[in-house]
């Protein structure tokens, strides 16, 4: 039953509802202009909360932790999407989208942790918060990259999806790496989270105590607004993810076992945290972003499918994570530890 609850919450089951609409060919609608609102507030939203956190944490002691959730956030989709290309079902633009997922991390799946760690009696550090906040933009950049790089390797290569060609070369003039990069960069969403992050950090207790109604009170009923409109959309391209499936079901099961697998390494012998704190570690490593990076994907990639995306990390990794991936992340973290 505590296992069901955890899937029981209004977020994935607005998601539901969503999909429910839409395939049932209901007439409900979430007209364009306040979905891209709703994206820019939970951009905004995340990136204050995140600067909060990192402004209150020691320079020296959250060194160490901020490093290394930026190389889980670069590392983690190069590894999807490799992965992704070998299969050879997936083409490139949805390939970098689902890599930024997995590359980001989950709210609701490491704050379920933390209440799995608290009901056995666990002890855990602060620092994974901290990566918490931090690994969202890495993901998202690197996801840009690669969208950047395959879009421009599809215009030289005349729209071809063979996932055999090499996407690391650079074409010509408009491929160049600074050209992809200063993309990358100056997107909108990766502005405006990255921008939240540092006015959270900077501004003064004082005046971000009065910005909590804003960024916390209201924001699971806009996260539900969201994942409402992008369960409709899901619903209307889901023959897509059809064609490829099975695929991308056994890529959900297994990359949050990669990611965990490197979670602990960091964890344990990088970062020498507790076993509560190296399983935070792990599940930061396996989780799937279901927030933050679907409305940065849907307004800079979207030649991708959020069926895509957004079934994997809602209805395939989400669910693993809490029924069979956090416990197992603990065990193995127990298991480095002893």
């Amino acid at each position: 039953m505590g296992t069901l609850s955890n899937l029981l919450i209004p977020a994935v089951l607005f998601f539901a509802l969503g999909f429910l609409a839409r395939a049932v060919k209901s007439d409900l609608r979430v007209p364009q202009d306040l979905a891209k609102m709703l994206s820019i507030y939970l951009l905004m939203a995340i990136g204050l909360h995140g600067g909060y956190e990192l402004g209150k944490a020691e320079l020296t002691t959250a060194f160490n932790a901020v490093l290394w959730a930026v190389v889980l956030g670069f590392v983690l989709p190069m590894v999807g999407y490799i992965l992704l290309l070998i299969t050879r079902r997936v083409d490139r633009m949805n390939a970098a989208a689902i890599a930024a997922h997995y590359g980001s991390v989950s709210a609701g799946t490491f704050l379920t942790a933390i209440a799995y760690l608290d009901n056995i009696g666990i002890e855990y550090e602060s620092y994974p918060v901290i990566m918490l906040a931090v690994m969202e933009s890495p993901a998202i950049i690197v996801g840009l990259l690669l969208a950047s790089w395959s879009r421009q390797r599809l215009a030289v290569t005349g729209g071809g999806n063979s996932a055999g060609v090499a996407v690391m070369q650079s074409g010509n003039g408009n491929g160049h790496l600074s050209s992809i990069v200063r993309e990358a960069f100056t997107n909108g969403s990766v502005i405006l989270l990255i921008g939240s992050m540092l006015i959270g950090a900077i501004s003064s207790p004082g005046s971000m105590v009065k910005l909590f109604p804003f960024i916390d009170e209201i924001f699971m009923g806009i996260l539900c607004l969201f994942l409402f409109e992008m369960g409709m959309e899901a619903a209307r391209r889901i023959r897509e993810f059809r064609k490829v499936g099975a695929v991308l079901v056994a890529f959900g099961l297994i990359m949050p076992l990669i990611g965990g697998a490197i979670g602990i390494a960091v964890g344990h012998y990088a970062l020498g945290l507790s076993i509560g704190g190296t399983t935070l570690v792990a599940v930061l490593g396996a989780s799937a972003s279901y927030i933050a990076v679907p409305p940065a994907m849907r307004l800079a990639v979207p030649e991708a499918n959020p069926s895509f995306y957004l079934t994997l990390s809602l209805g395939i990794t989400f669910p693993f994570n809490v029924v069979i991936g956090i416990p197992l992340y603990h065990y193995f973290a127990a298991l480095a530890a002893a």
